[in-house]
């Protein structure tokens, strides 16, 4: 009889450890967080190909590891001013429709587990931009995190203008 491997985690299981992890990150000095199972890399700028008629927060492609990635400046996406990237800005990339696409942040900061009991649906009360991009409010030792929907960042066509414009149909 074959010795079993106790080092190996069934799926179900893996999975549960992801529940409650949060990556968090900075976006014009405000905390963001954003489940970490959603999250397939944290990647530094690379080269990007501007791809024409997009929309501006939509800086264009690059190539991850042989796919076709689009990149969004997530503060361009809130519609706040474009600032030039330092060393610390980086790019999340996340699974959309079985396709990378990569979120332009300021910074990355931690990863933290919040608990669903300390984690309350948005303010109704806010008018600003990005209040339509934040689906809770998590409480945690070090400060509250406006949690992310990275779905709604990423907008209702999920880019297929992206991939038309950048793949034109002949």
């Amino acid at each position: 009889m074959a010795e079993i491997n106790s080092n190996l985690v069934p799926m179900e299981q893996e999975e549960d450890t992801m529940h409650g992890k949060y990556l968090v990150f900075d976006l014009d000095h405000q905390e963001f967080a954003i489940p970490i199972a959603h999250v397939i890399d944290i990647i530094n700028l690379q080269p990007i190909t501007r791809v024409p008629n997009c929309p501006d927060y939509v800086k264009g492609i690059t190539n991850l590891r042989g796919k076709v990635c689009p990149i969004i400046d997530v503060r361009m996406r809130f519609g706040k001013e474009p600032v030039e990237y330092h060393d610390r800005t980086c790019i999340i990339v996340v699974e959309e429709q079985e396709a990378p696409v990569g979120m332009i942040i300021d910074s990355v900061s931690e990863v933290i587990t919040l608990d669903d009991e300390n984690i309350s649906p948005p303010p109704k009360f806010s008018t600003s931009a990005e209040a339509r991009f934040i689906q809770g409010v998590g409480r945690s030792d070090t400060g509250v995190k406006l949690i992310l929907d990275y779905q709604a960042v990423l907008g209702e066509d999920r880019f297929a203008h992206v991939e038309d414009a950048a793949f034109p149909v002949e």
